[in-house]
């Protein structure tokens, strides 16, 4: 998802459960491969599971 904030564009990255609960938010202004890579292994870390 897109937002803007003060006239510039960042991307939303969420990360849901089967039950609809949020596990992490977070905006980057990048999307990309490396950016996602980035979100999943920071909500990996902090959910236990180191990849």
């Amino acid at each position: 998802m897109v937002v803007t904030i003060k006239k510039q564009q960042y991307y939303l990255w969420r990360a849901v459960d089967s039950a609809g609960t949020a596990l992490d938010v977070l905006l980057q202004q990048h999307r990309d491969k490396e950016a996602a890579a980035r979100f999943f292994r920071k909500l990996l870390k902090k959910q236990g599971f180191v990849p």
